[in-house]
């Protein structure tokens, strides 16, 4: 089940971290949540896609892009890949491509904004490392809440008041 992210505030009180946008949502599924993996790279889809590959369980990608516009991080493979792997969502800091295919793909995608030129394939940044994403800390193994409302962390999922 998807947690609001409103709920979430309610429930974690000052515990909750907003990640305020200019945010936009990309994939079919407008509400996702889940715990938290982190990759760091920019302008690079090498380490992304490797990771969509693994069991996502349910969890959320979250990629520190750098912020770029420049060049798009995911498209609508990758995002095949991980609705097919399991993940819940991805969260990206950076630019999509391929909008009109991703509103069809059964994954929730939340990006900075889109652009049609694709980024490298190289394999630069690291994987499960602690981010700073537009000031709020975001470290592996997080529970995070993404919705037409925002975008929320927490250091553990909240349980029922």
């Amino acid at each position: 089940m998807t947690m609001k992210t409103a709920q979430l505030c309610d429930l974690a009180g000052e515990r909750a971290r907003v990640c305020v946008g200019p945010w936009r949502s990309f994939g079919a599924s407008r509400n996702f949540s889940g715990r938290v993996c982190t990759i760091k790279t920019f302008e690079d889809a090498a380490l992304i896609r490797t990771r969509l590959c693994t069991p996502g369980q349910g969890r959320v990608l979250v990629v520190d892009a750098g912020g770029s516009l420049r060049v798009a991080v995911l498209g609508d493979q990758m995002a095949r890949i991980g609705a097919q792997s399991g993940w819940s969502g991805i969260l990206a800091h950076g630019a999509v491509r391929d909008v009109d295919e991703l509103a069809h793909i059964e994954l929730g995608v939340c990006a900075l904004g889109s652009v049609p030129a694709r980024g490298s394939k190289s394999g630069v940044g690291a994987c499960d490392v602690a981010l700073s994403i537009r000031g709020v800390q975001v470290k592996p193994g997080d529970f995070m809440a993404i919705d037409a409302d925002g975008v929320v962390f927490t250091d553990e999922p909240p349980t029922a008041a």
